[in-house]
Formats: structure tokens, sequence, C-alpha cells
């Protein structure tokens, strides 16, 4: 594997990427390979919430899919905070029951996420996708265990270099989410602040890859940089 993509919502099929493509329960596409599938806090809609989670329930099951998520917290979203909290906590579960990792969306909330993995006792790897706060933040969440992933933040700000730097090298991943630039684009960048070679960089991520699905690695790929 040259490329791993830990959060696109576009799958674009090429054979040396491999995509962690975000799925929703109710616009399920069987046709991707690999895959995350979560309830997103912005996206609750307590009408449907129990055909949501059966499906989520179900698909983690499954060897494609290789995370829970995008799933987590948003202060941004209309969706009241209490009900935020339970269908967060509620995916967790599901998470642990199928052993699988966590890719997180949090807006405003990063004290409430350590808390509820604390109290949880979460066992499985959780990963803040698409990070763009402080150093300060970096510190209390690499102390807590969680892995930060990089990408359209990284690209668009620039002030993100030394916070980037600052993240140890086992800890972090990459992704594109929705930007047009390719995961290509991201690795070259962050290679460049990281002070390494494109192959250290890949050296790197997949190391980092294995230690977070080590247990879901999908067969077919070539997990070599």
């Amino acid at each position: 594997m040259k490329y791993f993509n830990l959060h696109t919502h576009q799958f674009t099929n090429q054979p040396d990427v491999l995509e962690l493509v975000n799925q929703y329960p109710q616009e399920f596409d069987g046709a991707i390979p690999f895959y995350s599938i979560g309830i997103h806090p912005l996206y609750i809609d307590e009408n449907r919430l129990e055909s949501d989670f059966k499906i989520v329930d179900e698909k983690l099951a499954l060897t494609e899919c290789l995370a829970l998520g995008e799933c987590g917290l948003d202060k941004r979203s209309e969706t009241p905070f209490k009900v935020q909290l339970s269908v967060f906590e509620r995916q967790l579960a599901l998470a642990e029951k199928h052993q699988k990792p966590v890719v997180i969306h949090c807006v405003a909330a990063f004290q409430e996420l350590i808390e509820i993995k604390k109290r949880l006792k979460i066992s499985v790897p959780m990963v803040v996708h698409g990070f763009s706060k402080k150093i300060e933040l970096v510190k209390q969440l690499i102390d807590n265990g969680f892995y930060l992933s990089f990408g359209k933040n990284l690209l668009r700000n620039l002030e993100l270099e030394s916070v980037f730097v600052s993240i140890p090298n086992y800890r972090f991943l990459l992704e594109t989410d929705m930007v047009e630039e390719g995961i290509r684009a991201v690795y070259a960048l962050a290679a460049k602040y990281k002070g390494l070679e494109l192959s250290e960089l890949q050296e790197i991520v997949n190391k980092n890859y294995k230690t977070v699905f080590e247990c879901h690695k999908p067969k077919t790929i070539n997990h070599k940089p």
C-alpha cells in the first residue's frame, strides 16, 4: 500500500491507494470495497434511529467495513446535545462489540469526547479526523490515546504546520475528506513539513495503519510501502 486515505467521501478506485470511504446507513453503497459507516451528529434522525443502528451493527460485522464513523459530537448541530451524546455512546458500544476503530467528528466538544473515552473505557483506537486545533489540545488528545488525522486543513491553513510537526510520528494519519486535491498532495505536504522523504512518510503511515486496523486488514491489499 503506497497511500492510505483515512477519510474520504469519494471513491476513486486507484490501485495504489486504500481509501476508507465514509458511508451513511441510509445511503449505503455495497460496490465500495472498504469503508467506514456511522451516524453523523449533523444527520441524526430520531425517526429512523433504530433502523440506522441496525444497519451500522450489520455492516460492522463485515470484513470490508474497517471502522465505525464518522460519528461523534458537534455543538453546531441542531440536534440536542443530549441526543448526540446518547447516539454517540451507543455507537461506541457497537465499535467495542465488533472491535473496530472509530473515526471521530468533533466540533467544540473535545473535553466531552475525552471524558466519554475515559468513562466508557473504550479499548478500540479512536481517530479524530480533520484535525485543525491548537498544540495544547494535541497534547491532551495524545495523552488520552487518540490518533489525529490531517488533510483539508493541512492543505488550506499554513498555521497548522507547527501543529502537525508536533504530532508524534506514531499518532497521525492522513486523509482528503472532500477536497479536490488527492491523497498524494496531502502526503507530499506532510512529508515536507516533517522533513522526510515520501517513502519514509509512507512507511510511517503504513505502520500507523497497521496499529489502528491490525485486526481488520483487507486481505487483497499489499501493505508494503
